[in-house]
């Protein structure tokens, strides 16, 4: 039990109304010369970080459930990976990985290689973000399979850039307004349990899915010996934290390896030990061929990578490169990140997970507004609905939840239309993950009142 004194350091501690003139200055700013494209969810003007807390630049404190989009694995400014940094910028910053090379890429590789499974040999192409690491798996599958196609799934988030765009179907305001995208991708359902429209369980849903892919898709739209790569994500994120069932992907896996089709995993937000285990695709016991991951393995350092299978990525060189890629200082603090996630953080984000669920999955029978709460580990997804019975999506409710929780000292985030996304740092103990329940069950309280 923490005393009183230990509790306020790790709780947070508002000094002023909400956003602060401080923060109202620099939102004013940030409107006048930052590109609107950013989707801010409430006016949070953050200064520092330290483990699982936020202050703003008006002195308020507050408890980070979102860990900069699933970024801050290790927390905010761990003094091991702050280390790793600091004493890597003061030898040597960029060289360029394309032209020259770096001692660390090769380590950070065969670490990476060595957690991803499957007996083959891996290599790892690193690039600088989620759709980097995406966009470098578009082509590697392409050039690998010498086929065109490639199938992903509605609800799927893999990215912004156009490659990755062509894949995304999460929400048409991503899409919209820039031309023909990639050609040769086709869409099809995701299971997600929740809205199986077959009424299937967690555990069942997804079988039609693959009668659909296997007798409609490859007879009726493409024969499978054209598609280069099935890309899935093994939990959705933007989609709504949507797991896959673990008969579904070992169905998927199935139905690839049966046609020689590569099996592309996005693990940028689902991956290093959020869940629990290295990867969520860990947990149905998958092998991909490849392995996108970025967000988590640098602790806030811009890094992705893309594994696979060393008789896959065997291209050509000049066949893809990146200046910035693998730079040196995030190369180092993704191996720092790893000692500390190796040292402790994964089985935390297991334990506190398992806190959470328990406290939480009861939420649907307790508050009308709650549909459905699910994930793995620190990876949770609260859908909000206006009616259970029809299960009707509340996202201006959500989105009032999200607001109220800021104002409370929580900082949570929204995924999909109507999910309220919980993905705080891996370092959070049971005092701050009550905090964040009790913080919610009042919001969703008060929601029911109010609305």
């Amino acid at each position: 039990m923490s005393t009183a004194t230990e509790l306020k350091a790790k709780l947070p501690r508002l000094a002023t109304a909400l956003p602060g003139p401080n923060a109202k200055k620099a939102v004013e700013r940030d409107a006048q010369f930052v590109s609107p494209s950013y989707t801010r969810e409430y006016p949070l003007v953050a200064k520092a970080g330290r483990g699982a807390l936020i202050e703003d630049v008006d002195g308020n404190v507050f408890l980070d459930f979102a860990a900069g989009i699933a970024v801050c694995s290790t927390g905010h400014c761990h003094p091991q990976v702050v280390a790793a940094i600091q004493k890597q910028a003061a030898e040597l910053i960029h060289m360029s990985g394309t032209d020259f090379y770096y001692e660390g890429m090769a380590r950070l590789a065969e670490r990476l290689g060595h957690i991803v499974p499957g007996a083959e040999a891996k290599r790892v192409y690193f690039g600088n973000s989620g759709t980097e690491a995406v966009e470098a798996a578009i082509k590697l599958a392409r050039y690998a399979t010498r086929r065109e196609k490639l199938i992903a799934f509605y609800g799927c988030f893999h990215g912004r850039t156009l490659g990755s765009l062509s894949l995304t179907a999460s929400r048409a305001a991503q899409r919209k307004g820039f031309g023909t995208l990639l050609g040769g991708v086709i869409h099809i359902p995701y299971p997600y349990a929740y809205r199986c429209p077959y009424g299937h369980t967690a555990d069942t849903c997804g079988s039609e899915v693959i009668e659909f892919l296997e007798g409609e898709i490859f007879e009726r739209m493409a024969d499978p010996e054209e598609i280069a790569a099935i890309i899935i994500e093994p939990i959705q994120g933007e989609g709504g934290y949507v797991p896959a069932p673990k008969a579904f992907l070992l169905e998927l896996q199935r139905v690839v390896r049966k046609h020689g089709i590569l099996l592309v995993v996005d693990e940028v937000q689902s991956g290093m030990g959020r869940t629990g285990k290295w990867w969520a695709s860990d947990h149905a016991g998958i092998q991909p061929d490849i392995l996108c991951t970025a967000k988590g393995i640098a602790s806030g350092m811009p890094l992705s990578a893309t594994i696979a299978r060393a008789s896959v990525m065997n291209w050509k060189p000049g066949a893809h490169a990146s200046t910035f890629g693998g730079n040196p200082v995030s190369i180092a603090a993704a191996l720092a990140t790893l000692d500390v996630l190796e040292g402790g953080l994964i089985e935390n984000a297991r334990r506190m997970g398992e806190h959470l669920f328990a406290k939480m999955s009861d939420w649907p029978a307790r508050f009308s507004n709650v549909g459905d709460v699910r994930g793995k580990g620190l990876m949770i997804g609260v859908e909000i609905v206006r009616d259970q019975e029809t299960k009707e999506k509340a996202p201006e409710l959500r989105n009032w939840i999200l607001h109220k929780a800021f104002e409370k000292g929580l900082l949570v985030l929204g995924a999909g239309e109507n999910t309220v996304r919980l993905a705080p740092p891996l370092v959070i103990d049971e005092d701050q993950a009550d905090f964040a329940v009790r913080t919610l069950e009042e919001c969703l309280t008060e929601a029911a009142e109010k609305h």
